[in-house]
């Protein structure tokens, strides 16, 4: 992995910082009032000191079978916005730029992830270059002019090639232009998603080679002081349902094992129109708990979901029960799954992604590992 070794302090920097929600002198926090203009919002935000490009998606191939793949990129500020006025110098990083990338393949039950760490000196990884939005190495997001995305990574026994186009408008999460994290002033990101994304192109997994296609999900998300130190995780999801419609909730997790109540959500019509949730409006109950073997995390995999508001109930399973991610520190459970439920007691179906943090010890413990 190029250049990781020399990184490990700063990537635990990066987690301590997310986790406790230390605020360095010069980084612009966010703040309500926020006007989102897009495109240019989907190109990075240096005055903010952590940002990230999100996408995740199930897909299927030309022989019927099902894969999952999530491929992030992280833009992680080392020197302040202020700190970088007037300097040329290659070998003076201003930002560490690291990735992920999974693929989820159940018929095989593999799942495969890669991370890479870089500094950039060379031009080798960065943010906003043209119409790459960020890369890192041959991993790259590039924005087209008619505003669609093209996605690669590669790994020895992985690899996509993907073309996406947005069949509805960008989301916009929260109220004010933050989606609030914490209570207090700072504690909270600008963030807003692609929720139904038209996905096609090639995909490798181990030894074979085929075309798919399907549906992704994209967030971009910035900010510089979003968890409170009593804050050890969270429980986030994204829905897409048969129905046209999409859902995005995430719990807010407390070391003494409560809910923040400061939890939120988004529901997304057929028409892209959305409707704010807040902690009230929705629950998310545990059905099955997977331990894993290699860090004895004992994550809830499957959930019951309701969100009163829209009179909506699903049970989401995974496609995989190990989805782990395990990096060095940083270890969390990101994967595939399916949904069955009813709308208004009508029946739906549908597909998404989960992600749970802190179940393998705090954010913050696992910095000490």
């Amino acid at each position: 992995m190029k250049g990781i070794a020399g990184f490990r302090i700063r990537m635990a920097d990066w987690i301590a910082l997310l986790a406790l929600g230390c605020v360095a002198a010069d980084w612009r926090t966010a703040a309500p009032g926020w006007q989102y203009d897009f495109p240019s919002d989907h190109h990075a935000h240096d005055q903010f000191k952590t940002e990230w490009w999100y996408f995740t998606g199930n897909l299927t191939n030309n022989r019927g079978q099902r894969f999952g793949y999530e491929l992030t990129f992280f833009r992680q500020g080392i020197r302040s916005p202020i700190e970088r006025t007037g300097t040329t110098s290659r070998f003076i990083v201003d930002d560490l730029k690291f990735a992920h990338f999974t693929v989820t393949d159940p018929a095989g039950k593999r799942f495969l992830f890669h991370q890479k760490v870089s500094r950039g000196s060379f031009s080798d990884a960065g943010f906003g270059d043209g119409n790459r939005l960020a890369w890192i190495d041959s991993w790259n997001l590039k924005m087209n002019p008619d505003g669609s995305f093209d996605l690669a990574a590669d790994a020895l026994d992985a690899a996509i090639q993907l073309h996406l186009v947005a069949k509805k408008p960008p989301v916009i999460h929260g109220s004010g232009g933050i989606s609030r994290k914490a209570q207090g002033a700072g504690h909270a990101s600008h963030y807003y998603s692609l929720t139904r994304v038209e996905t096609s192109g090639s995909m490798s997994v181990g030894k074979g080679s085929f075309t798919v296609s399907g549906e992704s999900w994209f967030d971009h998300e910035w900010a510089t002081n979003q968890l409170a130190p009593e804050q050890a995780g969270w429980n986030w999801l994204s829905a897409q349902f048969e129905d046209g419609t999409e859902l995005m909730l995430y719990q807010m997790r407390l070391t003494n094992g409560a809910i923040d109540p400061i939890s939120s959500g988004t529901f997304v019509r057929e028409d892209g129109t959305s409707v704010s949730l807040t902690s009230a409006d929705f629950q998310m109950t545990p059905e099955f708990f997977w331990k894993s073997q290699t860090t004895k995390a004992n994550y809830p995999i499957a959930w019951r979901v309701a969100v009163s508001k829209e009179q909506l109930e699903f049970i989401i399973k995974p496609v995989l029960a190990n989805q782990e991610l395990v990096f060095s520190p940083l270890i969390y459970w990101e994967g595939a799954f399916d949904l069955i439920g009813t709308r208004a007691n009508t029946p739906v179906r549908g597909r998404g992604y989960l992600e749970l943090t802190g179940y393998a010890g705090s954010l913050a413990e696992s910095l000490n590992r």
